[in-house]
């Protein structure tokens, strides 16, 4: 695997990650750096992405979607968290 594809598939998958994460500006900086180097490596393949593009947005929003309310729901079953815990003081603040 030569170098560029190691950037494409690495900045996607950093910029995902960091999405994921909450950190949304650095994700797409990131996964903006996997798209100009396949836009400079295979144009016809950024051609076709672009134009699949908003089919590429709903299902990511859908994945992002379903994940939030997998985290909530996870987050309601927990009882107690960090949330709940005393203070050393004795009080909540």
């Amino acid at each position: 695997m030569d170098w560029k594809k190691t950037l494409m598939y690495g900045s996607f998958a950093a910029g995902a990650i960091l999405f994921l994460t909450g950190r949304r500006p650095a994700g797409m900086a990131i996964a903006g750096i996997g798209v100009a180097t396949l836009a400079a490596e295979h144009p016809e393949k950024f051609q076709e992405l672009w134009q699949r593009m908003p089919e590429y947005i709903e299902k990511g929003s859908k994945f992002v979607d379903m994940a939030s309310s997998f985290l909530e729901r996870l987050g309601e079953q927990k009882s107690g968290g960090y949330r709940n815990m005393p203070a050393a003081g004795g009080t909540r603040y």
